[in-house]
């Protein structure tokens, strides 16, 4: 039987709606105890760019991110996004709304490459002193704050600019001809390299600068330590 590696987005799901009911499908996965309140899920893989996570009852469905959106290429023409690039952007997706907004943009990428924390590319925006806190504080001056009563979709769409960072990442990738992944560490450069965009102007203002974008890009095949100079 082929195995599956998945990575979940931290969803918030009411104990009332999860079943407990055990698999009769071997084509369907029982997730462990651990995950979602301790209660078991069953997951199916969607050909789709997206996981439905499924109960017996039908009114129970949750998506969760395979892959990242690109306006250029088709799922099948490129390399596998990593598991915390995929997080990242199911985190800031959530981030933005959160602040109420109607899109998914750049400041929102950056935050959920901060969010999620672990890659290299989150370490090294704190060795510089650029923290989430700080990047929505600048977020919120920047951009404002929604109306009180605005809700934002439940999957706020991406900004044009947003949706360009995503396919430099993609191209970039190709570019290098590496058979890796697609990592938080190219949606970071390909947020900088939008130069009009919210995220970029929020990394200028927290000091990354073109000389920190040639040391990320510099480690983006490579481990190397990244300095915080």
């Amino acid at each position: 039987m082929a195995s599956y590696t998945l990575s979940f987005l931290p969803i918030s799901i009411s104990t009332s709606q999860i079943c407990n009911e055990k698999a009769h499908n071997s084509s369907l996965l029982p997730l462990p105890l651990s995950s979602f309140y301790g209660k078991k899920l069953l997951i199916s893989h969607s050909k789709l760019r997206t996981l439905a996570l499924q109960c017996k009852n039908p009114s129970t469905n949750v998506t969760v991110l395979s892959t990242l959106p690109t306006k250029k290429y088709t799922s099948e023409k490129i390399p596998k996004w990593s598991a915390r690039a995929i997080r990242s952007f199911g985190l800031g997706e959530l981030e933005a709304r959160k602040l109420k907004y109607p899109n998914t943009g750049t400041e929102a990428l950056l935050m959920g490459i901060l969010i999620e924390g672990t890659s290299p590319a989150a370490k090294f925006l704190r060795a510089n002193g650029i923290t989430f806190f700080k990047v929505r504080e600048e977020t919120v001056n920047l951009l404002g704050k929604s109306e009180m009563y605005f809700f934002s979709p439940e999957h706020p769409p991406l900004t044009e600019q947003a949706q360009r960072a995503l396919d430099w990442a993609v191209e970039e990738k190709l570019k290098s001809g590496d058979s890796g992944e697609i990592t938080t560490t190219h949606i970071l450069l390909g947020t900088w390299s939008e130069k009009e965009s919210a995220g970029r102007k929020i990394l200028e203002t927290l000091g990354f600068n073109d000389d920190k974008a040639k040391e990320v890009m510099e480690s983006i095949n490579r481990d190397v330590a990244l300095s915080s100079k």
